[in-house]
């Protein structure tokens, strides 16, 4: 664990960096945890040991927040507890079913919507809950283990066969496991699973000084 964590405190390497996952290209060059981090939809089916699992939270705990709320609340269901596991599994959308049902972890994140001093409301509780699940994920990747997030659930069904309070709201549902072959996918998911990664330029969505000038 040591060792993962000194490589990701690591300054950016000053060459250019390739991505062998999906060919993507990364320019300028980042930290090669952040570049090789993916989401994918092949996965093994081994257990993730509860010691690991145990160390992916630990990661979200350290994250960020407005005026260290720390909003982030996470329900975990494994494999080898099926009954809940089941249940987590029961709230996804039919597409998204496809494929998770090989993943031995579900993930549930949920933001507390109003600050715990004073009842008013957080407008960046889902902001700080996404900063802990990238802790999370990356964190993830240190291990060799791989995540995707998922929007496609029933946030009524996960509100009510979770038994979540008023003042919570469900945000994601996250596939955590070690990566598998995507033969195992259908035809169209695995030709999607085998795509060059992309991502827009830079200039599409940085502005310099205000909104449209690009950076």
């Amino acid at each position: 664990m040591a060792a993962g964590i000194l490589g990701f405190l690591q300054p950016m390497r000053k060459k250019g960096l390739s991505v062998d996952h999906q060919q993507g290209q990364v320019q300028p060059p980042i930290h090669e945890l952040l570049a090789r981090r993916w989401s994918p939809r092949a996965f093994d089916d081994r257990l993730v040991d509860t010691d690991l699992l145990r160390m992916l939270f630990e990661a979200a705990r350290w994250a960020p927040s407005s005026n260290n709320e720390q909003p982030w609340r996470f329900i975990v269901a494994t494999k080898d507890h099926e009954v809940d596991w089941t249940r987590l599994f029961d709230c996804l959308v039919e597409g998204n079913r496809r494929w998770a049902f090989r993943a031995p972890v579900l993930v549930l994140s949920i933001a507390s919507m109003h600050f715990q001093d004073n009842g008013r409301p957080n407008r960046h509780a889902f902001h700080d809950t996404g900063l802990a699940t990238q802790n999370l994920v990356l964190q993830a990747a240190v291990h060799g283990l791989m995540a995707r997030q998922m929007a496609g659930f029933d946030v009524e069904k996960t509100r009510t066969d979770l038994q979540i309070p008023t003042g919570y709201e469900p945000v994601a549902i996250i596939a955590i496991g070690y990566p598998g072959d995507p033969a195992v996918l259908p035809e169209r998911l695995r030709e999607r699973e085998l795509q060059p990664r992309s991502r827009r330029p830079i200039e599409e969505w940085t502005f310099s000084g205000q909104w449209g000038i690009p950076y």
